[in-house]
């Protein structure tokens, strides 16, 4: 039994079971539909016995498949293990960094994966963004090794690093009459239009345990799965939001958001680099994990001194007109 299987075929197989698409596998394998499709037949006849059925438009696995699967995943990581090994005794530092982010990460994450492929350049970066639920599900998935977001998951048990402070705020137009107020509180925001994220994503999660915990009921004005919408939303009057600070510091540095003057107003929380607790991390990302956390904080915080002046300058002109 599987004698004759290959690593192709295990490699289709795993990118099928992950993604629950064959369409969905071609794409990430870089092949067609139908030379993924002759892959898995080959496994099956292989194994003798199916491990996919069809599931509307996708497809599911069956109890083989089910058991396949997780040995297939451990099979290619302890190759990939053994490349980078090999690849360390000949005095090399390769691989792909696969990182998964929630989308507010994105804002801070570009020079941090500048400055490590620069330490590193036979090293390539594969980044995956989406909202922390999609997140979780790819590191619990491994379709990434590492993942950046605001909170350990629950629901996963990882190993987690924080790396770099997170400051968080409720945010307005400076000409929103909440801005004149002396010290609003979260119950002023209910008629306000407060601005927020999606349900799934990590800055909602945090807005809703605020909430919460302060025994006031949140009531959503507008719900938009976009920072970019919500800050330009909130420059332009329409309401209150509350935002990663990392967002919007062009906006708050240029005069076109500012902080609601609110008691511990910002938050501060931090930014976590986390892995599943039971893999052993590729030597590349071992590498980025220390990297984020002995320079991690310093390069964010010389990224936002460069800003600061050109916003400023954009400020300036921008009052001139």
């Amino acid at each position: 039994m599987l004698k004759n299987a290959t690593f192709r075929q295990l490699a289709a197989f795993h990118a099928v079971s992950r993604l629950g698409s064959v369409s969905r596998a071609a794409s990430e394998l870089h092949l067609t539909q139908p030379a993924v499709s002759i892959q898995l037949k080959l496994l099956e006849e292989s194994a003798g016995a199916p491990l996919l059925e069809k599931n509307g438009r996708g497809v599911r696995l069956t109890a083989a498949g089910e058991l396949m699967a997780g040995y297939a995943a451990r099979i290619l990581e302890l190759w990939r293990e053994a490349g980078d090994e090999m690849a360390a005794q000949r005095g090399l530092f390769s691989g792909t960094l696969r990182v998964g982010a929630v989308t507010t990460a994105e804002y801070l994450l570009p020079p941090l994966l500048v400055a490590f492929a620069g330490q590193h350049p036979e090293v390539k970066v594969k980044l995956q963004v989406g909202n922390r639920d999609e997140i979780v599900r790819m590191l619990a998935t491994q379709e990434v090794d590492i993942a950046i977001m605001g909170r350990p998951p629950a629901e996963l048990k990882t190993t987690a690093v924080a790396f770099a402070k997170h400051p968080m705020a409720f945010l307005a137009s400076p000409e929103h009459p909440l801005m004149k107020q002396r010290r609003p509180a979260l119950a002023d925001l209910v008629e306000a239009n407060l601005l927020a994220r999606e349900r799934g994503s990590g800055t909602r999660t945090t807005l809703e345990r605020l909430y919460k915990e302060a025994g006031v009921p949140l009531r959503i004005g507008s719900e938009m799965s976009s920072n970019e919408a919500i800050k330009h939303m909130c420059a332009a009057g329409f309401g209150v939001a509350f935002l990663s600070l990392h967002t919007c510091a062009l906006e708050l540095q240029a005069g076109l958001l500012a902080v609601l003057p609110m008691a511990g107003n910002p938050l501060q929380r931090d930014w976590y680099a986390m892995h599943l607790a039971s893999r052993r991390l590729p030597q590349v990302t071992s590498a980025f994990k220390q990297f984020l956390a002995d320079e991690g904080q310093g390069l964010i915080d010389a990224q936002l001194r460069r800003l600061a002046p050109a916003a400023k300058r954009r400020g300036a002109a921008r009052r001139g007109n």
